[in-house]
């Protein structure tokens, strides 16, 4: 029976003479899709079944003590997984698959196919404040590259499976295939050109149909729009945008804080205790921050606040005063940022996608509540605010306004609300972005140079491997060796005009051009006379490979005017960098990215 490589050099044979190119990606789009879609389904579905152990008759009995507890187990569990079963690093799922998109090719490792799968479910499950989009997501994408590397397809066609992969986890989790494929656009800046569109699309169709088949006509929100938009409610919907921005600049910059406090924590097991901790008494306090939170938007979509704030201790009091309702939904609404984050943090598994939708709807349904009870006999719908809430938070915090306006459309048949959906989504992004100039997704790899864009300059620029630029081939001076020494060891020896020299510690201290001794090469009187540190000097301007990106060494050599600039690694002299080397890869990357 012939094995798994002859078999593969057969159907590869077969493909190359029967399958153009395009068919098999339209192929493996499809396989993306279905497989992305049942790794949704999947991981919604353990996390379920967790939370329906975890919810019968025990936690009625323990409410309150055991929602305190289960967060601890659910990270320590996650803990052993990571420590024990899987010992690599899972990150986080749509960062790090966007950082595998702009440095690695696209290239995912296989285990991320399952770490998510397994540790996701055990977050949440066990009252983890986070999302499971993220994870979906990251399962697909690790799976589609893989399914690229081995069918052997090309960086550029392993990147669009990955956003395809990417489009049916949405289309799979939501049933929004359209949304799916501007999520996959917007976030993961796909090119919107017809190559690229019909993958996406056969992906997000394939998922949802994988969706449909395992989970039947069942959708995350249960909600039809009855109130419709109504053109004196324009003002209201402003005062929601600007709202909605303040609040998004509130999760961003809440996220980047409480991440830095744990960062200065070195022990894994002292962050799961703090953490687990700080959750499990959100939760004591603040039932709905349970888990990713679709309940709480669900009954609130259905006018029930009662039922969405949850079993409180003092819900009797609640019943009684609305502004106690109003208060507790806007505790909701700061608290979810924090349980979300505090859970990342501690060692969870999860995305941000979800938490941002539940702490919209509780914002926006604050805002209506709060209009609708001043007394200045005015009323506005609390379910379409609840709704367009959601759509402020995930244009503010995620940075993507169509994703955020035609998620909430799609899954909800409200197209007739598109203006108010639009002025709310634009005002968020737009003040937002200019306080936080990147996601969360996004941050950590705009700051080192590392996040895909659409701006093609800057992504080839940041495709660039300048390890392989950096030029190694340079005789190193010494500042004590003599002109004698420097000619008949370096320049009668180098076709090069250029020599750094470097200390004992092998730092770059200088460099020493031919112009620079030119005049004196023929002189033997000097030979013993002048040394190295005598005609060395600075040069323009010096590269450190470890922190400079290629945007970076770009610039420096368009301020600088230099041909060639040193390159320091780890501190020591590494080698030098040449403005054509780097110009010439700049133009084949250029060409491998835009043609294959």
């Amino acid at each position: 029976m012939p094995n798994i490589k002859k078999l593969r050099k057969i159907f590869f044979k077969w493909r190359y003479k029967h399958v153009t190119t395009q068919q098999f990606i339209y192929s493996l789009s499809i396989l993306v899709g279905l497989l992305a879609g049942l790794g949704t389904v999947i991981i919604k579905n353990l996390t379920h079944f967790i939370q329906s152990i975890l919810q019968d008759k025990m936690i009625v009995d323990y409410h309150h003590s055991l929602y305190f507890i289960f967060p601890l187990i659910g990270l320590f569990l996650v803990f052993l997984i990571q420590k024990y079963i899987i010992p690599k690093k899972i990150g986080h799922a749509i960062p790090s698959t966007l950082f595998s998109l702009s440095k690695r090719k696209g290239l995912i490792e296989r285990y991320k196919m399952y770490a998510s799968l397994i540790t996701a479910p055990l977050t949440v499950g066990f009252g983890g404040s986070v999302g499971l989009q993220g994870p979906a997501i990251s399962t697909g994408a690790a799976i589609a590259s893989n399914i690229a590397q081995f069918f052997h397809t090309s960086s550029k066609n392993r990147t669009l499976l990955i956003g395809c992969a990417a489009a049916g986890a949405v289309a799979s989790m939501f049933k929004a295939p359209i949304t799916a494929i501007i999520f996959a656009i917007e976030i993961f800046s796909l090119d919107l050109a017809f190559a690229s569109m019909i993958p996406l699309l056969l992906a997000s169709v394939s998922a949802v149909i994988t969706s449909y088949f395992f989970l039947g006509s069942e959708t995350l929100f249960r909600f039809e729009i009855q109130d419709k938009f109504s053109i004196n409610d324009i003002l209201f919907y402003v005062v929601l945008g600007i709202g909605s921005a303040i609040a998004s600049i509130y999760f961003s910059k809440m996220y980047f804080w409480i991440t830095g406090l744990f960062d200065k924590i070195n022990s894994p097991v002292k962050k799961l205790l703090i953490g687990g901790v700080i959750i499990g008494v959100l939760l004591f306090f603040i039932p709905p921050l349970y888990g990713e939170g679709f309940e709480l938007i669900n009954n609130l979509l259905a006018g029930d606040h009662l039922k969405a704030i949850g079993d409180i201790p003092f819900i009797k009091v609640v019943e009684e005063n609305i502004w106690l309702v109003i208060l507790l939904l806007f505790g909701i609404t700061v608290f979810k940022a924090v349980a979300m984050t505090v859970t990342f943090s501690a060692g969870g598994v999860g995305g941000i996608f979800i938490p941002t939708l539940v702490m919209g709807s509780a914002l926006g349904n604050v805002y209506a509540k709060i209009v609708n009870n001043l007394g200045w006999d005015m009323s506005i719908s609390e379910s379409n605010f609840t709704l367009i809430g959601m759509t402020g938070l995930m244009a503010g915090v995620l940075h993507a306004p169509l994703t955020a306006i035609f998620l909430i459309a799609e899954i909800t048949g409200g197209y007739e609300l598109f203006v108010p959906l639009m002025i709310v989504s634009a005002i968020s992004f737009a003040m937002t972005r200019y306080y936080v100039s990147n996601s969360i997704y996004t941050m950590e790899l705009a700051k080192k140079g590392e996040l895909l864009t659409h701006d093609k300059d800057n992504n080839v620029l940041m495709m660039l491997d300048m390890n392989k630029i950096i030029e190694t081939n340079f005789i190193v001076l010494t500042p004590e060796m003599k002109l004698g020494e420097i000619l008949k060891n370096a320049v009668t020896k180098s076709s090069r005009n250029h020599f750094p020299v470097v200390n004992e510690e092998h730092e770059f201290v200088g460099v020493i051009r031919l112009d620079d001794i030119r005049h004196m090469m023929f002189d033997a009187t000097l030979y013993d006379k002048i040394k190295a540190s005598d005609l060395m000097h600075a040069d323009a301007a010096i590269i450190n490979i470890d922190a400079d990106n290629a945007q970076i060494i770009m610039k420096k050599f368009k301020t600088t005017g230099a041909w060639n600039l040193p390159v320091i690694k780890k501190g020591k002299y590494y080698g030098y960098i040449s403005k054509s080397r780097l110009l010439t890869a700049y133009r084949r990357k250029l060409i491998h990215v835009t043609n294959t």
